[in-house]
């Protein structure tokens, strides 16, 4: 402990070496907790309030601790960040020979036997000169780059369809049967994982592996000493997710556009089967336009409102079996057959189990729909005594970490959730003065949230803030529609001349850069802006919060599981919608100091955290801002910046 106590001391190596490396007492007593956590093996549940530098509070003990040590992230980009910024850095200033790996999915890695099947059959594939121009950077890029790793192409858009064909998946990955085996990205990646001292993955990949043994982690687990998740606010969502079951109809496309090159390449001779594969094909495209509306979620006891689905589901079963016959008979001509018949058995093994109550008890069955495709989900009710069993295979150290885990400092919520009953658990408040920096206004007048005009009397609300800040706003939403309701409002206003941004109109990163160049504009989003965005300085001075951020009481896992704590004789507003909305309140709120020099204004609309009892929780559970409902009180605060 004395170690750590010069290492984070002002004149300390960190000072020395790290560039705007500041002393904050809860950064040193975080990682104390940490480093006593790692020798003893325990599990911590650690709430680090913004600026308290967490990730090196976290960093310091493990690169000193010795042993394996894998890092949990909750973005890819956060991931990149740790990899290519802060570990160097950290490594650096300690002087430790640690060895590190960043590994993720295998569709970030290009794959070479898919991307030269791609260059073999583009007639078949592409009807865009771009994305054939696209194609041959890939080519390039496969040849001369030592990691594979498709964010280093950044001539490609993330998004680009090409990427779909150039990448494997779980399913469409051939394993040791891949011709180009020896030279693949994946397995390169792994190897060198397995090889480190410290590994760099993210939430997705990490319980893909737990749940599946899929992507490599498998073997990295059993030698490892520490697992740390930091945005570990995000695991019960990324949990959930892995733990339960779920088939798309885009899994389904993908299975007949595979198999249709592979017959082309190894069964032209075999005439049955291109028509099985459009059969098959064409019932699940059927199947998605059973259901007519988009972006919705439909529970299991509610699919009997749409007649047609059953009817197309059990034929998209039939067509599927009748390729799947068909493909037992060929497999065994080339690896690339082998595999759509294992994709197509599995694929209908997990129809049918989503269709038999006698084997989904304690999951919730569900149907969500977007634009193109549909996609069936059995989530588990309670993912706690999945977890439970997971974290005690072997005796390692857990460290959980975020600056939101609890509901004014009760972490009650949160290890239930988890499964953390055993877990110690510790919260920092941020170093940041909120009383001096941050002003918390709620205005008056509003109506509650499901009154019919509430997002046009929101916007009314909002514009003399909005004036008075000069812009410089993120304007966050808790549904897509009240997002494209304002920016409509927005955009219909006479006078206001704040440039315009709006979630949808680029990537994350391209609205971001826009927003800090503009210097004066108001950017409108929903879930995307909500958390991970780190905007410093006087570019954003105000955050508007249209309503507390509940989730739609019609979600089929959540009022699912609602159902359950209330037949259990639990409060379930209390012990898990509220806990659920704060959490999510103080990501959104985060967005606004992330500096000592910051100052700004965060304008919560929802009158409901002034007339309800449980009110009083949610803002008790925000950093210390001094508060008002006077819209002249906001002004003045301006007029001082």
């Amino acid at each position: 402990m004395l170690e750590l106590d010069s290492i984070f001391s002002p004149e300390g190596v960190l000072s020395r070496h790290i560039a705007g490396f500041r002393v904050r007492s809860q950064q040193l007593e975080m990682a104390r907790a940490i480093a006593e956590t790692i020798e003893n093996r325990r599990i911590l549940v650690a709430e680090a309030g913004t600026g308290t530098g967490k990730t090196l509070a976290y960093l310091v003990p493990a690169l000193l601790a010795g042993g394996k040590v894998i890092i949990s992230t909750g973005t890819k980009t956060l991931q990149d960040q740790l990899f290519n910024r802060d570990i160097p850095a950290a490594r650096a200033a300690l002087k430790v020979p640690v060895s590190v790996a960043l590994l993720k999915g295998r569709a970030n890695y290009v794959c070479h036997y898919h991307l030269e099947r791609c260059l073999q059959d583009t007639h078949l594939t592409f009807v865009d000169r771009e994305e054939i121009g696209y194609l041959q950077l890939i080519e390039r890029y496969a040849a001369n780059s030592k990691d594979g790793d498709k964010s280093g192409l950044r001539e490609v858009p993330e998004n680009a369809a090409v990427w779909q064909l150039v990448t494997s998946t779980r399913d469409s990955c051939l394993g040791s049967d891949c011709p180009n085996y020896k030279q693949c990205f994946v397995m390169e990646a792994r190897k060198q994982a397995l090889a480190a001292d410290i590994v760099v993955v993210n939430h997705h990949l990490f319980f893909a592996d737990v749940m599946l043994r899929d992507e490599g982690l498998s073997e990295l687990l059993p030698a490892c000493n520490t697992v740390i998740f930091d945005e570990a606010h995000q695991l019960p969502e990324t949990a959930s997710l892995f733990f339960g079951e779920s088939i798309s109809t885009g899994q389904l496309l993908d299975l007949a556009r595979d198999t249709k090159i592979e017959a082309l390449k190894d069964a032209r001779d075999f005439l049955p089967l291109p028509d099985a594969i459009a059969s098959m094909d064409k019932a699940a495209r059927d199947l998605r336009l059973a259901i007519a509306e988009e972006n919705t979620r439909i529970a299991l006891t509610e699919i009997k409102r749409y007649p047609n689905f059953i009817t197309a589901l059990d034929h998209l079963s039939q067509q599927l079996a009748e390729l799947l016959k068909l493909l037992e008979s060929q497999a065994e001509r080339a690896e690339g057959l082998e595999n759509c018949r294992q994709r197509a058995a599995e694929h209908l093994y997990l129809i049918q189990r989503w269709r038999d109550d006698s084997e989904m008890d304690g999951y919730v069955r569900w149907v969500e729909v977007f634009h193109q495709a549909l996609q069936l989900n059995a989530t588990p009710l309670s993912i706690a005594d999945i977890f439970q069993k997971q974290m005690t295979t072997s005796l390692r150290a857990w460290v959980f970490t975020s600056a939101t885990l609890s509901v004014k400092k009760d972490f009650a919520h949160y290890n239930h959730e988890m499964g953390l009953n055993t877990a110690q658990t510790a919260s920092w408040d941020s170093p940041f003065d909120y009383a001096k920096q941050a002003l918390l206004y709620v205005p008056q007048g509003l109506p509650e949230p499901h009154h019919k005009g509430y997002t046009d009397q929101v916007v009314a609300a909002a514009l003399p803030v909005l004036r008075a800040s000069r812009g410089r706003a993120f304007f966050l939403c808790t549904s897509l529609r009240a997002m494209q309701r304002v920016h409509e409002l927005l955009q219909a206003t006479e006078g206001f001349d704040f440039p315009l941004l709006l979630q949808g109109q680029g990537s994350r990163t391209y609205l971001l850069d826009c927003f800090r160049e503009m210097e004066n504009a108001v950017l409108i989003g929903s879930q995307s802006f909500w958390e991970g965005v780190d905007v410093r300085g006087e570019a954003l001075s105000l955050v508007i919060i249209d309503k507390l951020p509940f989730a739609p009481p019609d979600d089929p896992v959540l009022s699912a599981r609602i159902e359950k704590m209330t037949n259990e004789g639990r409060n379930a507003f209390m012990e898990y919608q509220l806990p659920r909305a704060v959490i999510n309140l103080k990501q959104g709120a985060g967005r606004l100091i992330r500096d000592e020099t910051d100052r700004g204004v965060l304008m919560i609309c929802d009158p409901r955290l002034i007339t309800k009892a449980y009110g009083k929780q949610v803002w008790q559970s925000l950093p210390p801002m001094k508060r008002t409902r006077d819209l002249a009180e906001v002004e003045h605060f301006f007029a001082d910046l």
